[in-house]
């Protein structure tokens, strides 16, 4: 019912908040110092485009955009070669990608990697606060549709690793490319062509090539056990 698993309905603390996502973005980061604010998309980019066609020179102010988003070796999870959060909005993503903002992208490569195992999500449920209980609540439900579903005995975490790259960035390797999205070809629209032959120097775009499971995990725990 309320469309995360197994979370019981309630009712959000904040207001819905005035004008559009697109404007919320250009009047947080324009009214901070330039390079200040990173900027975190778990989903399609569409409101990071309107932003930056709104507002041309969003780019340059943001500081590093972090993207949960896109595949290279692990292959797409909605056609052959697209993830999902790509495939909903190429074209979005591919002015995004090519607005010269430093981006730090984390696809299925990387995040295939964090799996939610037995172990992972019982050491969350020993943790005793309400966001713990909430957070291991959501990832019991996940378990069980990526084994009915999918047949994977635990189940990929993928956008928490954009929150956990920015609070520790170490437990991520990246390697600097430059990344464009296909928006053209019915066969592969929403592809993700990650190229490595770039000068590291100057690149803009930096893909994750591997993931620490069990440090994400310990500090998705630590923080959660603050009651964050």
């Amino acid at each position: 019912a309320e469309g995360l698993g197994d979370l019981e309905l309630f009712e959000p603390v904040a207001p819905v908040g005035e004008g559009t996502s697109a404007e919320a973005i250009v009047r947080r980061v324009m009214a901070r110092p330039a390079g200040s604010v990173a900027l975190i998309v778990m989903g399609p980019m569409t409101n990071l485009a309107l932003a930056m066609r709104a507002e041309p020179s969003l780019a340059g102010h943001l500081g590093p955009v972090v993207v949960m988003g896109g595949a290279r070796s692990e292959g797409g999870n909605i056609t052959a070669s697209a993830e999902f959060n790509i495939w909903a909005d190429p074209d979005a993503a591919a002015e995004v990608f090519a607005s010269g903002c430093r981006m730090i992208v984390l696809g299925l490569d990387a995040t295939h990697q964090v799996r939610a195992t037995e172990d992972r999500i019982s050491t969350i449920e020993a943790v005793d606060t309400a966001s713990a209980r909430a957070s291991a609540a959501m990832l019991r439900f996940s378990q069980r549709t990526e084994r009915e579903i999918v047949g994977w005995d635990a189940g990929p975490l993928h956008d928490p690793c954009t929150v956990a790259w920015l609070l520790k960035p170490e437990l991520f390797e990246l390697a600097p490319c430059r990344i464009a999205v296909e928006t053209e070809s019915e066969l592969t629209r929403g592809h993700t062509a990650v190229e490595f032959r770039v000068e590291a120097a100057t690149a803009k775009h930096f893909w994750a090539t591997k993931a620490d499971a069990d440090g994400v995990f310990a500090l998705i725990a630590e923080r959660l056990g603050a009651g964050l």
